[in-house]
C-alpha cells in the first residue's frame, strides 16, 4: 500500500512498475472515474482517435461476450420451504 505525501506525491509499488515496464521518467496520465482513479501509461486514452477508441470498444465487447458465453450457473436454487414474505412476519404476534 502506498501513502500520499504532503506534496501529494505517491510511490508506485515496484512489483506494479516492473509488471507495466514503468521506469523513472515514464509519463503517466490520471483520469478520475466515478469511484476510482485510473492511471494510463503514456498518452491519454482520451487523446486516441475515434477509430482507435471504437476498435478498443469492439475488442472489449468481444471479450465480454466470450465471458458471458462461458458463464454457467454452478448451483440450482434450493427450495427451503419458506418464502421471503415469511421473514417479515417472523416474530410478530398474530
Amino acid at each position: 500500500m502506498s501513502r500520499v505525501t504532503s506534496k501529494l506525491q505517491l510511490t508506485l509499488p515496484k512489483a506494479i512498475a516492473d509488471l507495466h515496464h514503468i521506469q523513472p521518467g515514464t509519463e503517466i496520465q490520471f483520469e478520475s472515474a466515478i469511484d476510482c482513479i485510473r492511471i494510463y501509461i503514456g498518452k491519454s486514452r482520451s487523446a486516441l482517435p475515434l477509430e482507435e477508441k471504437l476498435r478498443l470498444l469492439g475488442e472489449a465487447r468481444k471479450r465480454q461476450q466470450l465471458r458471458n458465453k462461458n458463464f454457467h450457473r454452478t448451483a440450482k436454487p434450493v427450495r427451503r420451504g419458506w418464502k421471503r414474505d415469511d421473514l417479515y412476519q417472523r416474530g410478530t404476534t398474530h
